[in-house]
């Protein structure tokens, strides 16, 4: 038989060590030793106590009291009786768990705030909108209670009462003392008084007011003031009455003036002998169909009034953000499919140009209608831009359409067009104001010379200069020879300032002629630029860049000119100097790189372009302007792929020549596998430790003639472009898979260049450069080596051989299935999954509806206790005060009585 409770509970801590007997000296201190202290002995006690709360409790584990349901053999270890779960815990947990899930729904039920909408039939999808307001109608009528004093309501009322009493005159008991001789009784005064009181409902409030000076104020009574109140209200609707019948009689007037104001707004002259003769009386088939031709007639003048057409909703600052972000999306979705070299089709641009001209057109333009095909199948004649001769009542079988100068000053007929020919013109003169904005300055846009181009009216004005000695106007010059006449007594400061004036005095807008001129004014432009770069002394890079600023604006507008002229100077480039290529050429290929799109896969222009440069980089350089023109068209090549990011094997050719050509030293190993050629004598930098590394200018493409020392210092500047053209082509084709083989040899003649015998005699700071250049290069080919894998062969799964053995399960567990056929093992472990789920769910669901009740058994009783107490504390306050009062009765009545005895 076990031992008690009790001595079962004093063998488990003394053999947990939680009691028993006290240490000695030395234990204690061999454990302070061993490193256990005080706080680590605390947590295993209290450990070891929680240990044995939990073994001496039965009811918080779940035991299988009569073990397994059926004996079976097999290689898992056999289950004991031991714990299979804590159920207490458990519980808890849930319980706890639905108080802050579930009892939190609870107590919100049928108190969420905000706005909830509750209107009939709203959350009804099978009731008309009719129909729910019908409902809605009805059920306010239901619900409203009106008040019997509402002077809004329109209802009859049941009428005043007082004491519960009717006071109309409808009852046996009240009779109406109103007699028709009283009618006669009164006097003009008294209507008069009776019309004036009723116009002006505050005098007896005056009166009363002077009359009760100097007494206290009385306190109305009710009747008083509703009296007040109706009669002010009275007040009130008369005067609104009085405005409205007033807004009607003014309104009837200006119906009345209405023909007058319409024949001044049409333009209707009449005859200034007409009101001395009689009109002749019309038939109605003419006056009906005259009233038909007034009726066509005004319908054309709507169609072609600006204001009539409707003007689009104004977009919000996102929707244009959005629309412009789309449009963006599109264009850069076409240049990839040009520079990727696919086919772009036409219908695609011909939709943009047709997007761009209907977001340039005006929104209230005049709008025109015109007649199709369509017209023919049932879809009516449409509404043509001007009155036939047979509509406006001339019998003619050729039906020609009257022109205005047919129309003479004092006919009749009058033109279509005539009353918004005023509005026409204000929005040419905005819209020559808007173009004006972007060329003009404010001097020049106020000037009368630009104003009276702009307006179209010839005004005779003296010539006059501006500040700095130009003139205002310049004639639009179609060849090169007039362009550099009129440019010549002007510097070359001005020089953009003159292009900017051309172009606001010959737009487009102000004469058809212009398109043409300016097409011929952009070829020039072009060819001024490469005459004027091929100058004995050129103009500065800055006013280059200016007028091909302006080739690019006028390039949108012409670009069919702009391309055959660019395309002709390239020819004649190719043709006539191939492998020698002057200052224009350079300057030509530069604005070609800025105007047009140098990605495309094919380009006409920029295509040819990129074939000319690469044709001069693979020449062999001789002189140190080969050099420098080769940096320089090597720089534009980089810039044509700074999107497209092709690999150009001329530039970096190139490159590579130039650092072993002007090198210190010749390398004596082989740096790489690329072409190179033996330069000429003198051509190495030698003993320029002290000089500067300066920046290189266009001027040194072309210029011979040079010193010692000044071609030392190109030389210089030649090394250090290339270095630093070598660091902007790694920046650019890092992403190639053959990046590590085209900048190894870059590698190695940066080492040739970093050697001792060619650092002596370089300067210092463009030793510092190649040093930085050789560690970024070492960085990134380290990089490129890393991240190429070798190629291998697909890793295919073996196919196996069907075989008929049976299959034998050496580790078998009787709780597993081993159904061969797998989509069947696989719906059987779904079914059991769902059975499981849907067991569990049930568990559940009986939980919560079990808590639920709980919770609700727990809110009633509650709310029983509260009102319980309340009802308690209720009757003991009242039972007091009946006491209360019951004693004073009594002790009245005693006084009384003692008072009756005296």
């Amino acid at each position: 038989m076990p031992g008690s409770q009790l001595k079962r509970l004093k063998a488990s801590l003394r053999e947990k060590g939680v009691i028993g007997p006290q240490l000695s000296k030395k234990q204690k201190k061999r454990n302070a030793q061993d490193g256990k202290t005080n706080n680590n002995r605390r947590f295993q006690k209290a450990a070891e106590l929680e240990g044995i709360r939990e073994e001496f409790n039965p009811f918080d584990l779940k035991h299988n009291a009569r073990g397994p349901k059926f004996q079976v053999t097999t290689n898992n270890p056999v289950t004991s009786n031991a714990a299979k779960g804590r159920p207490s815990e458990a519980k808890s947990i849930g319980e706890e768990r639905r108080r802050q899930t579930l009892l939190v729904e609870l107590n919100r039920r049928h108190k969420v705030g905000g706005i909830l909408d509750r209107r009939f039939g709203e959350n009804d999808p099978h009731m008309a909108p009719e129909e729910k307001m019908r409902e809605r109608f009805v059920r306010e009528k239901q619900s409203h209670k009106s008040s019997t004093f509402d002077l809004e309501d329109d209802e009859p009322s049941e009428g005043l009462t007082h004491l519960g009493k009717s006071l109309s005159f409808d009852g046996p008991d009240l009779v109406d003392d109103f007699e028709e001789d009283d009618i006669s009784a009164g006097s003009d005064v008294d209507d008069e008084h009776r019309g004036s009181k009723r116009m002006r409902p505050f005098d007896a409030e005056d009166q009363d007011d002077d009359e009760a000076e100097g007494q206290p104020e009385r306190k109305k009574s009710k009747q008083e003031v509703m009296k007040e109140v109706i009669a002010k209200s009275k007040f009130y609707k008369a005067e609104r009455q009085a405005a409205k019948e007033a807004d009607e009689d003014l309104r009837e007037e200006l119906d009345k003036e209405l023909p007058d104001l319409h024949d001044l707004l049409f333009n209707n002259r009449k005859k200034a002998n007409e009101g001395a003769e009689t009109k002749e009386p019309e038939s109605a088939a003419a006056a009906k169909e005259r009233m038909e031709r007034d009726y066509d007639m005004r319908l054309r003048q709507l169609a072609q009034d600006r204001r009539a057409q409707p003007a689009d909703r104004t977009k919000t600052d996102e929707e244009r953000a959005q629309e412009e972000s789309e449009r963006l999306k599109e264009l850069e979705e076409k240049r990839l499919k040009r520079m990727r070299g696919e086919e772009v089709s036409d219908s695609e641009d011909e939709e943009d140009v047709a997007n761009i001209q209907s977001e340039r057109e005006p929104i209230n333009g005049p709008a025109l209608f015109t007649e199709t095909e369509e017209d023919d199948f049932g879809l009516g004649k449409g509404i043509k831009t001007r009155p036939t001769a047979t509509e406006l009542g001339f019998d003619d079988e050729d039906d020609f359409i009257i022109e205005d100068d047919l129309i003479t000053s004092d006919s009749d007929l009058e033109p279509v067009e005539s009353d918004a020919s005023s509005g026409e013109e204000e929005s040419d003169v905005e819209d020559d104001d808007e173009f004006t904005k972007g060329l003009l300055n404010e001097e020049e846009a106020q000037n009368p010379v630009f104003s009276s181009r702009l307006t179209g009216v010839d005004v005779s004005i003296d010539t006059k200069e501006d500040s700095n000695g130009l003139p205002y106007t310049f004639p639009c010059p179609q060849t090169l020879a007039e362009f550099v006449e009129i440019t010549r007594a002007v510097s070359m400061e001005h020089l953009p300032t003159v292009v900017q004036r051309i172009r606001a005095l010959y737009h487009p807008k102000l004469d058809s002629d212009n398109k043409s001129k300016l097409a011929n004014f952009v070829a020039v432009l072009i060819q001024y630029l490469a005459y004027s770069s091929n100058l004995t002394k050129p103009p500065q890079f800055s006013i280059l860049e200016s007028l091909i600023r302006h080739i690019h604006s006028l390039a949108k507008s012409y670009p069919i000119e702009t391309a055959n002229e660019f395309r002709s100077q390239l020819e004649s480039f190719g043709r006539l100097r191939p492998l020698a290529p002057n200052l224009g050429d350079l300057v030509i290929l530069t604005a070609i790189g800025t105007i047009f799109p140098t990605s495309d896969h094919f380009h006409q222009v920029a295509t040819p372009a990129g074939l000319l440069i690469a044709r001069n980089l693979e020449k062999v350089p001789k002189r140190i302007t080969d050099f420098s023109q080769g940096a320089y068209l090597s720089t534009l090549a980089l810039q044509y792929q700074q999107v497209s990011k092709r690999y150009i094997p001329e530039v970096m050719n190139f490159c590579l020549n130039t650092l072993c050509a002007l090198a210190p030293e010749k390398a004596t190993g082989t740096l790489g596998y690329f072409p190179i050629h033996e330069p000429t004598p003198g051509t190495r930098i030698s003993q320029a430790q002290s000089l500067i590394v300066r920046k290189l200018s266009p001027v040194d493409c072309v210029k011979d003639d040079l010193s010692d020392e000044e071609a030392l210092s190109t030389k210089l500047a030649i090394l250090s472009t290339t270095l630093q053209l070598l660091d902007a082509a790694a920046d650019i084709f890092s992403g190639k898979s053959a990046f590590f083989e085209t900048f190894e040899p870059v590698k190695n003649v940066l080492v040739h260049l970093a050697s001792k015998p060619c650092r002596t005699k370089l300067p210092a700071a463009l030793n510092e450069r190649v040093e930085k250049l050789q560690s970024k290069l070492d960085r990134m080919l380290k990089l490129a080596h890393m991240v190429r894998r070798p190629l291998e062969l697909h890793h295919h799964k073996p196919l196996p051989i069907k075989t008929a053995i049976p299959k034998f399960e050496d580790s078998f567990d009787p709780h597993k299935h081993y159904d061969p056929d797998r989509d069947r093992a696989e719906l059987a472990k779904l079914k059991a999954e769902h059975k499981k789920e849907r067991k569990g769910a049930m568990r559940e669901l009986r939980k919560d509806a079990n808590f639920m009740a709980r919770e609700q058994l727990r809110i009633k009783k509650a709310k029983d206790a509260a009102y319980e107490k309340k009802y308690k504390r209720l009757v003991a306050e009242i039972q007091g005060e009946e006491g209360r009062e019951a004693n004073a009765y009594e002790r009245e009545k005693q006084m009384r009585k003692r008072a009756a005895k005296r």
